[in-house]
């Protein structure tokens, strides 16, 4: 029996984190969330290509195969120089670069002395290394980026991406993508009047990926504490994972570290 071509083998379940070996010809193929994505290995070079998926909603399940094709003369090319002779392609989920502000589809008001923990959903970035040193040719974003301002004026404030969110209140209810990570968020009021929360900036920077036995891709929790009003609010990001998210392993580390004072300044402006 002949070995089936690689332009007709079947699409497989894409993978963090795992080495991918090619031979000088070759393209990895992709179609996740919003976004194909073509990586090519050639004698001198690494080549990417990458293309929104027309009409799409977001998809349920990331899909590759490793072949001999290239896409159409009508999707642009970026080149990479090949950082050394290794034939290896990995790719790594990222957190976003900024602060993302999320919109409940519907507030949530809490009562005075009470808290509540929401299960947010954040579109990671993709992360493209290749070579035997695992050197980052691109960070790639798997669907166009909302841009928003967040602060008390137009001098003062942050640009953010701004995300839609359910804001759940039951875990079994989140959909398990590959590509979002899910952030446990518990607000805790402690204020003898109600919080509407009708925003939240989530300090994406400062959360590590991790990935649990079913390949699902978590942060740590982040427990905002509100007592007096919304400007002292305070912040905490805890070093690992909730017990719901299973057994866990480190698969990226948080772009920044907290700095003394940065969170007075970000929860000045943190529910908008």
């Amino acid at each position: 029996m002949t070995s089936q071509p690689e332009t007709d083998r079947p699409l497989e379940p894409g993978r963090w984190a795992h080495d991918y070996t090619m031979a000088s010809g070759q393209t990895h193929y992709h179609e996740l969330s919003h976004t194909r994505v073509w990586v090519t290995l050639l004698n001198q070079e690494w080549q990417l290509r990458h293309e929104p998926i027309p009409g799409s909603e977001d998809q349920n399940q990331w899909n590759q195969r490793i072949a001999w094709s290239l896409p159409g003369s009508d999707v642009s090319v970026q080149r990479f120089v090949r950082p050394d002779a290794g034939s290896q392609v990995r790719y790594l989920p990222v957190m976003a670069d900024k602060p993302t502000v999320m919109r409940p589809s519907q507030p949530l008001t809490l009562p005075p002395l009470t808290e509540c923990t929401i299960y947010v959903g954040t579109l990671v970035t993709m992360a493209v290394q290749a070579g035997s040193a695992g050197t980052t040719l691109m960070e790639l974003p798997l669907a166009q980026p909302a841009l928003t301002w967040l602060g008390r004026n137009t001098m003062e404030g942050d640009l953010c991406y701004a995300a839609a969110t359910y804001a759940r209140l039951a875990l079994e209810t989140v959909p398990k993508r590959p590509w979002r990570a899910i952030t446990p968020v518990t607000i805790v009021n402690r204020r003898s009047q109600p919080l509407l929360l009708e925003r939240l900036s989530l300090p994406t920077p400062l959360l590590a990926l991790y990935r649990n036995e079913r390949d699902q891709l978590w942060t740590p929790k982040v427990t905002i504490t509100c007592e007096t009003d919304m400007a002292s609010a305070r912040l905490k990001v805890d070093n690992g994972t909730v017990e719901a998210a299973g057994d866990c392993t480190l698969i990226t580390a948080a772009r920044e570290q907290p700095v003394r004072g940065t969170f007075v300044r970000a929860f000045d402006r943190m529910f908008g």
